[in-house]
């Protein structure tokens, strides 16, 4: 018996569906349905404001070239993956969040992490470590070891460190205004247990445009931190090669309130700046970009996220081709996920479970080449040990169960997927357009601070209303068992960072100290590379706070308008 499946006739349509196409279907059959079961909205939209149309056929990708959009994974334009056979060889790495308290405390963390499987670290920092204060200043009271983990002084970064393996473990630290100073005691634990530098991995997320746009942990001017994080390049480019100096975060943009688009937009607006300003300073673009890596989020809507990241590779691709004449390795968008922090709910929050689980499929779908499951009480308190297994395990079955990583980019050709990812970068090219009319990142600050308050003000007015379901939230609101969870004594661990600062400034050379203080505030003054100044002087016992200090005393503090 002959099988004629999917055969359409000689000149006809493929596009059309059955007996008169999409228009003849609808009037057919979705009108008859409509009058006994209306749907849901009158009109569907993803986050970005693309419209979501009732069914896709092959009309809605007519104009879709394979060869110049999509190509195969591991080419240009990279939409179906930078490398060729994606997670058939290698899954991503499964890097967990960590960092609360003390760095012992966190030490003891990273090493759970680890025998449970987890493959490389990654690092929360308190609030006065990012904004360049030590635990012992008065603008870290209250605030020391709450968000993150304290880190002052060298002593901490050993601490933190004990017992990882850094020629075998790579290390992602969540670290801007003060990532030349996080880096540089990292690299002085590496010499101090012989590690050459070429042979210690890790990713520093040192995006500062982002944290005047979205986030709000800035300490310097725009101009002169855009100038250090040059200099990191320039720095790591010579002797730390496999570093990656940059994470160019779309994730708190997304966390902020944007769309996805707008996610896309903002950080790739970042991203060439980032790339203009390394030109600028003597840099070759073959050299550095290809150690430039992103950072996005994972949301719920799972075919929009997929879009997103799909959409994400080949826009970045291409920007980088046609801008800059870039080969393909500085082509290759790399990025880490994480998922939605901003989407979790202390209502429900077994709940989690399932949004982190949608979020991180997404991920994986969508290529990425690594990522992070939050785990399920982080809207309620720091995550438990019990919560941050769970969410490794989460990606551990999705790797080892589910068989998302058997085939490379297998949402590629669905209707609704490439309509989508086409769209979503266009209206991130749009965006895009519109930053570079008004001179580049540096210049465009507020417009995307605007952008973002809009967005984020329409999705909290769409949750009230209750048009956006939040499953124990605004709907199916029955009450559950209460969640008792334990929280550190945050008074006694800020007594204790504070005891040991104070026993190692009494130990150290002041001479030393205010020698190597100079030198980096004569580098700051003038072109030389800050860098080996900064890593000198954490190798004398300075402190983050003095170093920050020093940098403000040449620079100032950057004041929003």
């Amino acid at each position: 018996m002959s099988d004629t499946r999917g055969k359409a006739n000689p000149g006809e349509d493929p596009g059309a569906a059955g007996a008169g196409g999409v228009q003849a279907w609808t009037e057919r059959a979705v009108t008859p349905a409509l009058a006994k079961h209306p749907e849901r909205h009158e009109q569907f939209t993803a986050t970005s404001g693309v419209p979501v149309e009732r069914l896709y056929t092959p009309e809605d990708v007519a104009e879709l070239d394979y060869e110049r959009d999509l190509g195969y994974p591991g080419e240009y334009p990279f939409t179906r993956g930078i490398q060729p056979t994606m997670y058939r060889g290698r899954f991503w790495t499964m890097r967990q969040y960590a960092g609360f308290g003390t760095a012992e405390e966190t030490n003891g963390r990273f090493k759970h992490l680890l025998e449970a499987g987890q493959t490389g670290l990654s690092t929360a920092f308190d609030l006065p470590t990012q904004m360049g204060y030590d635990s012992d200043h008065p603008m870290a009271q209250g605030e020391v070891g709450r968000v993150g983990v304290a880190i002052d002084t060298l002593a901490d970064m050993r601490a933190l460190l004990d017992g990882i393996p850094l020629d075998r473990v790579s290390t992602s630290m969540t670290i801007n205004a003060t990532a030349s100073i996080l880096l540089a005691f990292y690299i002085a634990v590496a010499d101090e247990r012989g590690i050459p530098r070429e042979k210690i991995g890790g990713t520093i997320q040192n995006d500062i445009l982002k944290e005047y746009i979205a986030r709000g942990t800035y300490v310097f001017p725009v101009e002169p931190s855009l100038r250090l994080i040059t200099d990191i390049f320039a720095f790591c480019n010579a002797q730390v090669p496999r570093w990656n100096t940059i994470s160019i975060s779309g994730y708190h943009i997304r966390e902020a309130g944007s769309t996805a688009a707008q996610e896309i937009a903002f950080t790739f607006a970042n991203g060439l700046e980032y790339v203009r300003r390394a030109q600028a300073a003597g840099l070759d673009v073959e050299r550095f970009a290809p150690r430039l890596s992103f950072f996005f989020a994972s949301h719920n809507d799972l075919f929009e996220e997929v879009a997103k990241f799909r959409a994400a590779r080949r826009l970045w691709a291409r920007l980088m081709r046609e801008r800059f004449g870039a080969g393909d390795e500085s082509c290759k968008l790399r990025f880490h996920t994480q998922t939605g922090g901003v989407t979790l709910q202390a209502q429900q929050p077994l709940n989690n479970v399932v949004r982190v689980t949608v979020q991180a499929m997404a991920a994986a779908l969508g290529g990425t080449q690594s990522l992070h499951t939050n785990g399920y009480d982080e809207a309620l308190s720091l995550p438990t040990a019990q919560a941050a297994t769970l969410a490794l395990r989460t990606q551990q079955i999705l790797a080892w169960e589910s068989g998302v990583g058997d085939t490379v980019d297998p949402l590629a050709g669905s209707y609704y997927v490439e309509s989508l990812t086409t769209a979503v970068e266009a209206k991130a090219l749009e965006y895009l357009d519109r930053i570079e009319e008004m001179g580049g990142s540096a210049h465009a600050i507020e417009f995307m601070q605007e952008e973002i308050h809009r967005a984020a003000y329409e999705f909290q007015i769409a949750v009230e209303r209750g048009d956006k379901v939040i499953v124990g939230v605004n709907r199916f609101t029955a009450e559950e068992g209460r969640f008792e969870l334990s929280a550190p004594d945050f008074g006694a661990l800020e007594r204790g960072q504070r005891e040991q600062l104070a026993a190692i400034k009494a130990a150290r050379d002041p001479a030393e100290v205010s020698a190597r203080l100079e030198a980096v505030r004569a580098a700051a003054r003038g072109t030389a590379n800050l860098m080996p100044h900064i890593i000198d002087a954490v190798k004398a016992m300075v402190t983050l706070g003095e170093i920050s200090d020093a940098l403000r005393a040449e620079w100032g503090v950057y004041r929003p308008e």
